[in-house]
């Protein structure tokens, strides 16, 4: 018999025991740096627009509720409501028609057999190393001549023809992983390929459609750039381009509290739809697809 020696003095459930207080106070800390900004904002949309000039406390030293009194006005002739609106509108178009597009495109591509689908499909993954820089100026000519710009269409209809092709890899990647016996067994029964889509693949695809929801709103939401190219009236202005507006028309100095309020606004129903959709993200994320 071999007896098991230790060493004086050194106990393994106590050293186990202080690793693991050790390693959960650095994941706090880390926690911590990465909140900080968002609760200095938050703190902030409740500070008077001196203090949060002067001053890098979190806590407000004089609570300021009248700064989201101020956001619920006007802005350029509109009210700040109907920016909410209008990002709603072209989020829900945005994920609406990447939803329904992207997934058409990923199963023509991992599924069915037709000519020049490796060029294409090569040709797709190629156009996700553009710059939005080099077709913004072509894309904006071609609603231009069709007379669509200042409105959401520009914004909304490209994502009904599978423009983003991240998202059409992404579904390709996990449709492959599906037993391909599903789709011989649907077609012994007589299902063709748009019922195989529908009644087969599609309801498989599930927890990559919300990835792809989820990643697709909160790219929208915040989006800058092409709102900011194809709105030009402050009835169409989507949230980004309201808060741009509130800037310009506030004092630099006195309007640090009401953007920080109108800030946070925006924020919630980013926070809103992930919190909502998350454990569907962590499912896709987990299991990434079924493996024959």
């Amino acid at each position: 018999m071999t007896a098991t020696v230790t060493s004086p003095g050194r106990d393994p459930v106590r050293s186990r025991r202080v690793r693991r207080v050790v390693w959960h106070v650095v994941i706090l800390g880390l926690l911590g740096v990465l909140l900080y900004p968002i609760a200095w904002l938050v703190a902030g949309s409740f500070k008077p627009s001196a203090e949060i000039a002067t001053s890098v406390s979190l806590l407000p030293e004089h609570w300021e509720f009248g700064n989201y009194s101020l956001v619920t006005g006007e802005l350029g002739g509109a009210p700040v409501w109907r920016f909410f609106v209008n990002s709603a509108i072209v989020a829900g178009g945005a994920v609406a028609g990447n939803v329904i597009s992207c997934s058409l495109a990923a199963y023509a591509f991992a599924r069915l057999r037709f000519r020049l689908r490796t060029p294409l499909f090569a040709f797709m993954l190629a156009s996700i190393m553009l710059p939005l820089h080099v077709v913004l100026i072509p894309q904006y000519t071609i609603f231009q001549k069709l007379g669509m710009t200042d409105s959401f269409w520009p914004l909304i209809l490209p994502k009904f023809l599978a423009t983003d092709a991240f998202f059409v890899f992404l579904l390709v990647q996990f449709i492959r992983q599906l037993p391909r016996e599903l789709d011989e067994a649907a077609r012994i029964d007589g299902c063709g390929s748009i019922r195989i889509f529908t009644r087969i693949t599609l309801p498989l695809l599930k927890p990559a459609l919300i990835t792809t929801a989820i990643f697709t709103f909160i790219w929208t939401w915040n989006d800058f750039l092409s709102q900011l190219i194809y709105l030009s009236t402050p009835d169409n202005y989507t949230l980004p381009l309201g808060l741009r507006l509130f800037i310009d028309q506030q004092d630099s100095v006195n309007a640090f509290g009401p953007m920080f309020a109108l800030s946070v606004l925006s924020l919630l129903p980013i926070l809103l739809f992930f919190a909502a959709f998350q454990r569907f993200l962590v499912q896709g994320l987990a299991t990434s697809g079924l493996k024959g």
